[in-house]
Parts: C-alpha cells; sequence; structure tokens
C-alpha cells in the first residue's frame, strides 16, 4: 500500500466514523445534533517530559484547541514515547505521527542543509533576523524546496519562538583562549558540531537527555545544550560548574511545527490556519515564558547551585568567525546550500544593517540602573 492510499484511508476511515455517529443519531430520529468528535492530532516532541520545551509544545497545543472551539485537539507526548528524539522527521513523513515539535538540525544527518534553518553561519542577525528571513526573506519557499522537492518528504513545516544565542556551555574549568579548547570531547548538533570540531574539539551529536549521563561516564567532558532552564532541568550543574553564555556555534534556531502532509491538507481550510498562525501565537507566548524562566533559572545556577557564570571570550568568538569562514567556503559547493546562504546574507546585511544601527546600547542603561551586575 502506497503512502497516498494508506493516508487516504485513514482519512476515509476518520471520516467514515463521524459520518458513522450521525447515521447512527438519525436512525434513532434524535431531534438533538450530534457534536462531532474532535480531531485528534498526535504531535511528539523531542523533549523530556521534565524539560521547558515540552510546556512549550503544550502552550502551542493549548492554543490550537481554543482557537478551534475544540474542533482539533493537539495531543504532546514527550521523546521516546513513539520514537527517538531524533527521529520525528522519519516519523511524521511515514505517518507514525501528524506532527512534530523539535528542531530542524535535528534531522541534519539526512541533509546537512537543515541546519541552515536555525544553527547555520552567522552573519551579524540573531534569531529574530532569521526567524524574519524564514518568513519575509524567502526561507520558507527554499524549507519547502528542501524538504519536499530535494529530500521527497511529505512534509510540511513552519518555524516560531526565536531562542536566545544559546550559550558556549558548561566546562569543568575555565576556558579563556581558543587553544584552551583543543581536545575537548564536546556534545552540540548539527554544522555546530563542523565548526567546534573544526577547532579542535571531539564532537558528539546526543539528545538532550543523554547529555548528563554521558558526562557521568565520561563520554564527553563539557557540552552545551540551549538555554538555563532546561540546563538546570538536566542537572547540568551537577557535573561543570562553569557556564559560558554568549556564543556563534548556535545564535539564531527556532522551533519547528512540523506536520505530515497528507494529515494537514485533509482538514478544512480554517483548521489548517489555525495549526499555521496557532504557531506564531505560541511564539509569542514562548518567548515571554521563556524570558521569565530563563533568566530566573540562571539567577538560582549562580545563587544556588555554585554556578560561575561566564562570557564567552573574544578570542574564542573570534576564533569561531574564522572557523565559520572555513566552514562556510566547503558548504558553498553544493548548489543549495549555496543559494541557501547567498539568500540570508543579502537578508541580514540589509536588516541586520537597520538593526544594529538603530539599537541604542542597552548594556550602558543596565549598567547605569544595576551598576556592577555584568561585571562577571
Amino acid at each position: 500500500m502506497s503512502d497516498r492510499q494508506r493516508f487516504n484511508r485513514r482519512s476515509f476511515l476518520r471520516k467514515s466514523a463521524l459520518m458513522g455517529g450521525a447515521a447512527a443519531g438519525s436512525a434513532l430520529a434524535a431531534p438533538a445534533v450530534l457534536a462531532q468528535a474532535p480531531i485528534v492530532l498526535k504531535m511528539q516532541t523531542s523533549w523530556g517530559a521534565a524539560n521547558i520545551w515540552d510546556e512549550f509544545a503544550k502552550d502551542y497545543a493549548t492554543r490550537v484547541g481554543e482557537m478551534s472551539g475544540g474542533r482539533l485537539q493537539v495531543d504532546v507526548l514527550p521523546a521516546g514515547a513513539v520514537v527517538g528524539a531524533f527521529q520525528v522527521m522519519d516519523a511524521v513523513n511515514d505517518g507514525v505521527l501528524d506532527a512534530a515539535h523539535s528542531v530542524p538540525v535535528y534531522w541534519y544527518g539526512k541533509n546537512k542543509a537543515a541546519s541552515f534553518f536555525g544553527t547555520g553561519p552567522v552573519f551579524g542577525g540573531d534569531a529574530n533576523t532569521m526567524l524574519g528571513w524564514f518568513y519575509e526573506g524567502g526561507g520558507a519557499d527554499l524549507y519547502r524546496e528542501l524538504t519536499q522537492d530535494i529530500m521527497g518528504l511529505d512534509v510540511v513545516g513552519y518555524m516560531g519562538f526565536p531562542m536566545p544565542a544559546q550559550p558556549f556551555g558548561w566546562f569543568k574549568g575555565e576556558v579563556n583562549t581558543a587553544a584552551d579548547l583543543d581536545g575537548f570531547k564536546y556534545r552540540t548538533v548539527g554544522l555546530a558540531a563542523d565548526l567546534l570540531q573544526s577547532m579542535g574539539m571531539s564532537v558528539a551529536q546526543l539528545p538532550g537527555g543523554e547529555i548528563v549521563p554521558a558526562m557521568e561516564r565520561g563520554v564527553i567532558d563539557a557540552f552545551e545544550f540551549n538555554n538555563p532552564s532546561s540546563d538546570k532541568d538536566f542537572g547540568a550543574h551537577d557535573v561543570a560548574k562553569n557556564y559560558y553564555l554568549s556564543s556563534y556555534h548556535q545564535a539564531s534556531e527556532s522551533f519547528e511545527f512540523l506536520f505530515n502532509r497528507f494529515t494537514l491538507e485533509e482538514l478544512d481550510p480554517d483548521l489548517q490556519a489555525i495549526l499555521k498562525y496557532g504557531v506564531e501565537a505560541a511564539s509569542t507566548a514562548n518567548t515571554a515564558k521563556a524570558q521569565r524562566r530563563y533568566s530566573a533559572d540562571l539567577q538560582w545556577l549562580q545563587d544556588e547551585a555554585g554556578v560561575t557564570v561566564h562570557r564567552t571570550s573574544q578570542d574564542i568568538l573570534q576564533a569561531q568567525l574564522e572557523a565559520w569562514d572555513g566552514l562556510i567556503a566547503e558548504l558553498e559547493e553544493d548548489e543549495f546550500s549555496k543559494r541557501v546562504m547567498d539568500s540570508q546574507r543579502e537578508w541580514v546585511e540589509q536588516v541586520a544593517y537597520y538593526e544594529l544601527m538603530n539599537k541604542p546600547d542597552l548594556a550602558l542603561a543596565y549598567e547605569h540602573y544595576f551598576p556592577g551586575r555584568l561585571a562577571i
């Protein structure tokens, strides 16, 4: 049975069940109109149930349910409930899942270009800049070309929640120069793995839930995941005490809301719109929650867990940019990858120029009202 036949059969069974209920009501000549059962979409995340990002996915499900008046429900499942954290793209394509909440870099192993849609080169824009590129600068068309035309996948994806730049991560001792990184066994994902490997690190790509156990076993001796809240939930502070914020390795990522194309297309147009624009609503809610929780959990890590928080040194940041230069030259040998990066560079040159020229020195104002806080 082909994928299309399988999904048509699934659609037929779903609609038949609803019609069967209506027919039964008609046969009983009941005067009341029977309520239609909600359509339930099974969405698995790439995060454990204890991770703050599981809450973020449920924030999306809540908004979809309320906007649809209960006609559409998203059943959020944690990583491993059906498939592994890195397998959600295949599961959505195959119809094992209706949807997924993840990040494109997690299917980097299928095609390196996945990393451009969240963890690619840093040309001077942040995650807000690159989310704008996705929706207004041609990124969505390139994403569709990659997933549907080049890779032949039956998926539709939307991006939401522009993440703060990811910390360089957790180290047992201090790292002050690029030379200090040589020889570290480090966890990261996507093109960041290629980047940091070129800087002398030995890199393992692991799902979030495997990071701290790998650190405890000595498989890795340094790592990054994403943010203070997730890192706190993992127990990162139990295995390392030096936390380095600010980095160019993953500076512009957003969540990927992934849907099986056949499942999406069989829904009524208004429900399709709710799934699509619900991403925008959740993006705003996720951003507000991240501001509150990430900052509070960073403070907890410092005050309660004895973590020393550093800014990554200019020496390391400069070395990262130079490493990106070398990696970009390699990536440009692929025609599609070059088109994506050319599109991103054009967007960032225009948009980030305005953003950087227009943005006042907020550190100056912060230091004025909270003197000494940034001197860490």
